[in-house]
């Protein structure tokens, strides 16, 4: 830990001495768009000098030797990384506690979950521990703990910012749901993060196009239909929902369609069987048993569980089960081959319905952050942002000021595939009219 101290301290001196050096402001916010900013980094990637642990006992001792792209990349755009982030064990569960690191609080109310896979860095962020992080996203592992911190996050089109350097690294049809991208405490902080995280794949993006707000189509879906996996949406997430359509009526003059897409109901189930599908050469989704293992013996489930019981397993409840359940999923072949189809069915019909110029308001999650713990209770509400993973859209986690309980509400925004530059500026937006971050314990 010494030793990233030190390195820290040298690049914040080699800022000092930029600054010193006086070259004009231009050439600075075009070479070094993120100087000197202070960056904290999910614990999954690859920061040198850093662990790299994601969570697994048997990963304990595993210090970073290189950084990961992304993190080379806001590294040199002139950001000073300050450490790594708690994540869940192996980043698959949503709320981010493992047996190496411990349990993350919410800094809003410290007996609350702050999320997972990316729970570190929402409540350091939330927190104002730092400005700016780096997150991955497989089911919404950046959108739940940025709503549940009351912060911002972005999931960008699927393709457009390099997964390399995290670990576990997704194989197969996987690779096509994990994205990396920006989580940060001010909207404005969103884009310059993900046109530097990016590098070339900026180039899919329209970032550069002027968003006329009054021009956006916009459309509303309250829930997902009622799907009997999921919580109902709390009633206070669907009233701050409503206050960000009407204000859209009222200040900006635009109509806000109300819409039921009858698939949303079963986006649970699309995602699991998506995750446990063969991709279209063949190749196999790795076991998270596997994974357990780290490149030694897979893990045995059954036995895991036993030994939790007891008190010795180096594994975590949350692990144990994903371990028992991938396995039931592949019982059904027949049932994931129709919900693969629904699918690409669900991202035609999505795609046609925003087109070139629409944004969709859909609730981040149906609570506010719950307990700990109590996740296990209610696994499948992730569903809300894992959809999304199996579309391929990008979304952006927008905060709605916070709950009677003071807890952060928020909202996703939701655009066509590369229309990334539609939900950034729409949060914005929203970030002006409803205040955006709060600092915990404000009265």
């Amino acid at each position: 830990m010494t030793s990233g101290f030190e390195e820290a301290l040298q690049e914040a001196r080699q800022v000092d001495k930029l600054l010193l050096e006086g070259p004009d402001n231009d050439y600075l916010e075009e070479k070094f768009p993120l100087l000197g900013v202070p960056i904290t980094v999910k614990e999954a990637f690859s920061l040198h000098g850093m662990p790299n642990t994601s969570g697994l006992v048997s990963r304990r001792n595993v210090i970073a030797t290189s950084d990961a792209p992304v993190v080379s990349r806001l590294k040199q755009a002139g950001a000073i990384p300050l450490g790594v982030t708690n994540c869940s064990e192996l980043c698959m569960w949503f709320e981010s506690s493992n047996k190496v690191y411990g349990r993350t609080n919410n800094p809003y109310d410290l007996q609350r979950i702050a999320g997972g896979s990316s729970g570190g860095e929402g409540s350091v962020l939330g927190a104002a521990c730092s400005v700016i992080g780096v997150g991955s996203d497989i089911g919404g592992s950046i959108r739940m703990p940025a709503f549940f911190n009351g912060v911002f996050g972005h999931k960008p089109t699927t393709g457009v910012v390099p997964n390399d350097g995290q670990f576990p690294i997704a194989q197969g049809v996987r690779t096509s749901l994990l994205c990396t991208g920006p989580m940060c405490r001010y909207a404005e902080d969103l884009e310059p993060m993900l046109r530097v995280m990016a590098g070339s794949g900026v180039n899919k993006l329209k970032l550069d196009e002027k968003v006329s707000l009054g021009k956006i189509k916009f459309h509303c879906m309250d829930h997902d239909g009622g799907s009997i996996f999921v919580s109902p949406v709390d009633k206070e997430i669907l009233q701050a929902q409503k206050k960000v359509v009407e204000h859209l009526k009222g200040e900006l003059g635009v109509q806000v369609q109300p819409v039921a897409i009858h698939k949303m109901k079963y986006s649970f189930q699309i995602w699991s069987a998506m995750m446990s599908s063969k991709d279209s050469d063949g190749q196999e989704a790795q076991l998270f048993t596997d994974l357990l293992g780290d490149h030694g013996k897979p893990v045995w489930p059954l036995w895991e569980l036993v030994k939790w019981l007891v008190g010795m397993s180096s594994h975590t409840l949350p692990a144990i089960a994903l371990g028992l359940t991938e396995k039931l999923v592949k019982l059904n072949p027949a049932g994931n081959a129709k919900l693969v189809s629904m699918a690409k069915s669900l991202q035609e019909e999505m795609e046609a319905l925003l087109g070139p110029d629409g944004v969709l308001l859909y609730p981040s999650h149906p609570t506010v952050a719950p307990r700990h713990h109590s996740p296990i209770c209610t696994p499948f509400n992730f569903a809300y942002t894992a959809i999304f993973n199996v579309l391929g859209l990008p979304v952006t986690q927008c905060p709605l000021g916070l709950s009677s309980e003071g807890l952060p509400l928020g909202i996703q925004l939701v655009a066509a595939s590369y229309n990334d530059h539609l939900t950034l500026a729409v949060a914005r937006y929203l970030e002006k009219a409803f205040g955006g971050w709060v600092l915990p314990g404000q009265v």
